[in-house]
């Protein structure tokens, strides 16, 4: 039992309930993963695994050292890797495949992803202030208003909430109910949307996952 995979954002649909209401739903492109390489607390101080998510779209040269990391596993190269938390009980080795099947229907998920890049951005989109009236003869519409302080400090204090750049930020979506997960397909259906646009990669892990120890045992 691994803790999550990769996966790639198709799109969103909807799915209906039995007494007929229409639920938004986002169909993901989750695996085929395959596990890289194994780490174990005694050798790299943590007990995880790598696994790698292989896209054909995708295009990457690789070095010497990561051609020879990916030759140690005896699996092709790929460009997108990712280390999950694995149960130490798990007989899980390198060039194992894991499939959309992980998941069970019903079971709750968080998903990660790159939000979409909305470039530079005012106060009213970026953090969604209230502005000013839209009335005739106002000179103050959208504008962030007095953002310093008076004599004392007599500066704008550290994160002030003013206008930049937003968006194409990792954002994390929590406790999202897995719909369906077809492993013939490799697609996992989850209720609601997921960060990112259509085509952008994603990390599905799961959310009552008991994670293993990650401390050294002290002896003495």
């Amino acid at each position: 039992m691994i803790e999550g995979l990769i996966g790639k954002k198709v799109g969103m649909t909807q799915t209906f309930e039995r007494d007929g209401n229409s639920v938004p739903a986002t169909v993901i492109l989750a695996g085929p993963c395959t596990v890289i390489q194994k780490k174990t607390l005694e050798k790299d101080g943590c007990t995880a695994i790598q696994i790698g998510f292989y896209d054909k779209h995708t295009s990457k040269k690789f070095t010497k050292a990561a051609a020879g990391h990916f030759k140690k596993a005896d699996v092709p190269p790929t460009k997108i890797l990712k280390q999950f938390l694995f149960h130490k009980d798990s007989e899980v080795k390198p060039g194992d495949q894991f499939f959309a099947d992980l998941f069970k229907e019903g079971e709750k998920v968080d998903v990660i992803g790159i939000s979409k890049g909305k470039g530079f951005t005012g106060v009213v989109k970026r953090w969604g202030f209230h502005g000013g009236k839209d009335t005739h003869g106002s000179m103050f519409h959208r504008h962030a208003g007095s953002i310093g302080c008076s004599a004392d400090p007599s500066r704008v204090l550290k994160g002030k909430k003013m206008p930049g750049h937003s968006g194409n930020s990792k954002v994390t979506v929590r406790n999202l109910t897995v719909l369906q997960a077809r492993k013939e397909d490799n697609l996992l259906v989850v209720k609601g949307c997921v960060p990112g646009a259509n085509g952008g990669y994603v990390y599905i892990k799961k959310v009552n996952f008991n994670e293993p120890s990650q401390k050294k045992e002290i002896k003495g």
